[in-house]
């Protein structure tokens, strides 16, 4: 019987779709309405809407050079301590809009004046009403618990924002190729599945990727630690250098995200290191070079512009921590410990 889990990670390519083509428009009417009223963006996020938020970060840093810094929401909702938010815009990201402590951060945006925006799957969330603009993400009603189209809708959404506020047709272009490669990378890794039992009996692992797909390195850890308990770890490749290299050993699972881009020459030294240990190696990308050195190599398409990448990377990443909770005999749509909205304070 096909799970809810898998469903939802085969309506990704219809979900971007249908998000890219009714809420450009509207992405570009909320940075024309807040052009010139900041001068860097502060984001308030949990879980994979963090994951989101890093990947916004690098984002509008490279291709919008607008400085981002990640909020503490719990600095707002239990110390009551506000920071001075002058020349900040308030972005906030949950897929459900109801954790109070993102709340907070909104709430406090529009005491001191600041421009705010929540992206939500919930127009009428608390999130969504403290806010003074909302960027619905549209994606249906997620009924699984690990986010899979929620997340990559909100990468979109960040996309949108980003682009809106360049005002660049190519690279609207390439936002609208993303659907039909996202289409190609579910495809693609579907026809993968039954080489990923071989992680079975897996108890550790560290997940590694940077730049752009940093973001994508920490969604692809939480996703096998939500639906299998396993605890994988996430790193850019920079910092498992400064010390967790140390934990290479034979056999030891490594999990690279290293698609073509600025980073791709410093994943192939940490795959070639993660080679010379006999690590177990599995790779993300779309560089023969790169994915001939893996046990488990994992496809992308070609073609797929270096910013839009982690929404088409973290695809064989969701599929893999599904197989992997097929395989130790867990219930994908019953993650143990979790429910679907978590609110923190």
């Amino acid at each position: 019987m096909t799970s809810i889990l898998e469903q939802e990670i085969r309506e990704q390519p219809e979900v971007l779709r249908r998000l890219i083509e009714t809420s450009a428009d509207q992405a570009q009417a909320i940075m024309d309405a807040v052009r010139g009223k900041f001068n860097y963006i502060l984001i308030a996020a949990r879980g994979s809407s963090d994951n989101a938020a890093r990947y916004a970060q690098y984002l509008f840093q490279i291709v919008n050079e607008v400085p981002v810094a990640l909020a503490t929401p719990s600095v707002f909702s239990l110390y009551h301590k506000a920071p001075k938010l002058e020349g900040a815009l308030i972005l906030g990201i949950s897929q459900s809009g109801q954790s109070p402590d993102i709340v907070s951060v909104l709430e406090e945006a529009r005491r001191q004046g600041c421009p705010s925006v929540a992206v939500t799957n919930d127009p009428n969330s608390p999130l969504a009403q403290a806010a003074q603009f909302d960027l619905d993400l549209q994606t249906g009603q997620e009924k699984a618990v690990a986010a899979t189209k929620t997340y990559t809708a909100s990468l979109v959404a960040m996309a949108l924002l980003s682009n809106a506020l360049e005002k660049d047709k190519a690279a609207f272009a390439e936002i609208q190729r993303l659907p039909a490669q996202v289409q190609e990378a579910v495809e693609q890794t579907m026809q993968q599945t039954s080489r990923m039992e071989r992680y079975r009996y897996m108890q550790h692992g560290a997940v590694i990727g940077r730049g752009y797909n940093y973001s994508t390195a920490f969604e692809v850890a939480l996703k096998i630690k939500e639906l299998t308990g396993i605890t994988t770890v996430p790193y850019s490749s920079a910092d498992f250098l400064h010390g967790p290299v140390a934990s290479l050993t034979a056999g030891y699972p490594v999990f690279a995200i290293a698609p073509q881009g600025v980073m791709a020459g410093d994943m192939a030294a940490i795959i070639a290191k993660a080679k010379a240990a006999v690590a177990e190696l599995v790779v993300i990308s779309d560089l023969q070079e790169l994915l001939s050195q893996a046990q488990l190599p994992l496809h992308i398409p070609h073609g797929v512009a270096e910013w839009l990448s982690p929404i088409v990377s973290v695809i064989p990443g969701q599929i893999l921590a599904w197989q992997m909770a097929l395989s130790r005999g867990l219930d994908p749509d019953k993650p143990k410990n979790l429910s679907k909205v978590t609110e923190t304070l």
